[in-house]
């Protein structure tokens, strides 16, 4: 593996960037066009601070939704923008490889590659995220053992079975970090007649979110605007009335894991009871969510270390294993630059 090649994990929510195997960017999705001048005047952690606060000239996106790009332009810029940073040094053009989620279609493939060929790829790979994942949580996939992966991202949840370098059953599920963030603004919504922002439900979430055995002594203020009087307004929250919000979300991941097992041989099923499913991305973080798993499923789960850099470390590992790979990696003469 060179220390030139550039791995992205394009998620929902962050894009983060290895260059070797060192992470060089973690920031939001996020990207600020100025339509006056035509231009972009911001990516990642500077844009998201931009959110809610510009003029109308100023529009401040995140250019994906539920795993997939819904503003191609927009991500090509801001592709282009964090690769140019990261390549910023370099003699020659790197190779990029890119992680998309499992059921990602031909199309929104080609959309991926378009933009890492604009940002100045010379070569690009694509690896789908359990893949991905489960190469960066450490798991050894080239032998005949079962493994699961979960990867709850900001926009999809990927559930997989991988063994022998290839995946056995795998299902996307667009229900993930930001769905989680909805149900919260709803739930004040409905209860308190109370509207919060994005930022305030993602805040509550980290803060006190919960989706099994919450403790009621955890709590904190959240502060939104009161939909009837229209002034702004606080109220206190617990982590058992977050429980409520969070569980339905939590539990449709639950019942998608389950429908997987339905599918995989028993032999394999054997295997993750004995290793255990592995959860990985962002919202495996979620409070309780493994022992929910756990519970609901009557098998081991855990989070693995680092669960937000998986994806992308796995990426980086990817070029080192990219001649075993039975599935889930695209060869680079698909996407050769021309």
């Amino acid at each position: 593996m060179s220390n030139m090649d550039i791995g992205i994990d394009l998620g929902t929510a962050n894009i983060i960037i290895t260059m070797g195997n060192k992470m060089i960017a973690n920031e939001p999705s996020v990207v600020a066009f100025d339509t006056k001048k035509q231009e972009v005047i911001a990516v990642g952690k500077d844009a998201y601070k931009m959110l809610g606060r510009t003029p109308k000239h100023i529009i401040v996106r995140k250019p994906l939704e539920d795993g997939v790009i819904s503003d191609h332009e927009l991500t090509m810029m801001m592709i282009r923008e964090f690769v140019q940073k990261a390549s910023r040094n370099l003699m020659i053009k790197p190779q990029i490889i890119i992680c998309v989620p499992s059921a990602v279609t031909g199309v929104e493939n080609r959309a991926v590659v378009d933009a890492a060929l604009s940002a100045g790829a010379r070569k690009v790979y694509l690896i789908k995220e359990p893949i991905a994942a489960i190469l960066g949580a450490g798991i050894d996939i080239d032998k005949a053992d079962g493994s699961m992966v979960i990867d709850i991202g900001g926009g999809t949840c990927d559930v997989a079975v991988v063994s022998f370098n290839g995946i056995v059953d795998s299902s996307t599920l667009k229900m993930a970090g930001n769905k989680f963030d909805a149900a919260i603004i709803k739930y004040f919504v409905n209860r308190d007649k109370i509207l919060i922002g994005e930022k305030m439900a993602e805040e509550a979430k980290m803060t006190i979110g919960c989706v099994f055995n919450p403790n009621p002594d955890n709590t904190m203020i959240v502060k939104g605007r009161h939909l009837i009087e229209g002034l702004p307004r606080g109220v206190q929250v617990s982590e058992v009335e977050m429980c409520e919000a969070l569980l339905p979300c939590a539990m449709e991941i639950v019942a998608q894991v389950k429908a997987i097992f339905e599918k995989t041989p028993p032999e394999l099923v054997g295997d993750i009871l004995s290793s255990g499913i592995i959860m990985t991305g962002g919202g495996a973080m979620l409070g309780g969510f493994a022992e929910l798993i756990t519970h609901h499923l009557k098998c081991p789960c855990k989070v693995a270390e680092n669960p937000l850099e998986c994806v992308a470390l796995g990426a980086a590992k990817a070029f080192e294993v990219a001649d075993s790979l039975l599935d889930g990696f695209e060869k680079i003469s698909v996407y050769k630059h021309k």
